[in-house]
């Protein structure tokens, strides 16, 4: 199993950039499907962007297309998320998960082990 274990959030203006990290123990880190998922105050948990575990199959929502990406380094066990051009709208806090399914799942549901979570504001 893995545990993940995010970092890189903060407060940031609009128009800003983060890059948020998530170091997940295992040394099966490679054979795990990676996702990014943020949940707002009184919203529901939602899909950010996922990976295959060789990161070769990618999805991102569409309303992050073009501004956030996710890569992976599973030399170094960590995923990444690139993120530019914030708007106040992507403040929310920023969970890591893995999933032992195939692709790049974008379901929370098949997601087996997250992260505690780090928070994003983005200022107007």
């Amino acid at each position: 199993q893995v545990q993940p274990v995010e970092s890189g959030g903060g407060l940031v203006q609009a128009g800003g950039s983060l890059r948020l990290a998530c170091a997940a123990s295992g040394r099966t880190f490679s054979s795990y499907a990676m996702g990014w998922f943020r949940q707002a105050p009184g919203k529901e948990r939602e899909f950010v962007a996922s990976l295959s575990g060789s990161g070769g199959v990618t999805y991102v929502r569409d309303s992050v297309k073009g501004r956030f990406t996710i890569s992976r380094d599973n030399a170094k066990n960590t995923v990444y998320l690139q993120m530019n051009s914030l708007k106040p709208e992507d403040t929310a806090v920023y969970y890591c998960a893995a999933s032992r399914f195939l692709g790049a799942p974008t379901s929370k549901d098949t997601y087996d082990y997250w992260g505690q979570g780090t928070q994003v504001t983005v200022s107007s």
